[in-house]
């Protein structure tokens, strides 16, 4: 604007009347595209690591945790211990998740040069979701299976119970892999055409 009055006053424009030129020159300013920020490829990669850290986070916590109550009640059941693995299983679905996040996040990122800042923002906050539900869920089915198969050698009606309340403790990381897979995926075409390449 200070160099659109800047010429006005000093008479350097043509014989257009000088609101019209104004305008003109005000309207061709706004419409050139700042160039894509290399630092929006941070943002994209933290949504990598964080899917597939905070995924493995929960995978291993609950396999941990379940693994800790089949061994002790392995050794008053051994016949028991197959059955009792399912929290262990299960567990480690969560860091399947976090993979299959983190893989196709990463396929987004094969043109840098025209990176956005929304494609970035968009794919942290995707490893985000997907992450953090999945260590939510890591931490249920570890409590739950540790408590769970102790219960279950004791009285063996309580199985299907255990089965269920892991299924829905499951369902969490899966609620977040979905959203996570839907923010990803779209983020490609809403974030494309926003900044031209910072490439020469």
């Amino acid at each position: 604007w200070y160099l659109i009055y800047g010429r006005l006053a000093q008479g350097h424009c043509s014989s257009e009347p000088a609101p019209v030129l104004a305008v003109t020159m005000a309207f061709a300013a706004s419409t050139v595209m700042a160039a894509c920020d290399p630092s929006s490829a941070f943002f994209g990669f933290m949504g990598v690591t964080s899917a597939i850290v905070f995924a493995n986070l929960g995978a291993a916590y609950g396999t941990a945790k379940s693994g800790v109550g089949i061994s002790s009640m392995g050794v008053m059941r051994p016949d028991l211990v197959m059955r009792s693995i399912i929290p262990v299983v299960m567990a480690g679905v969560l860091g399947i998740y976090g993979l299959i996040t983190a893989v196709i996040i990463n396929g987004k990122l094969d043109t840098p040069a025209t990176y956005s800042s929304y494609s970035g923002y968009a794919h942290l906050g995707a490893g985000l979701t997907v992450g953090m539900s999945s260590l939510a869920a890591g931490l249920a089915i570890g409590i739950v299976g540790d408590a769970g198969v102790r219960a279950n050698a004791q009285q063996p009606r309580l199985f299907v119970g255990m089965i269920l309340i892991l299924i829905f403790a499951e369902a969490l990381g899966l609620y977040g892999l979905i959203v996570g897979l839907v923010v990803a995926s779209t983020a490609s075409e809403k974030g494309a055409g926003l900044c031209t390449s910072y490439a020469p």
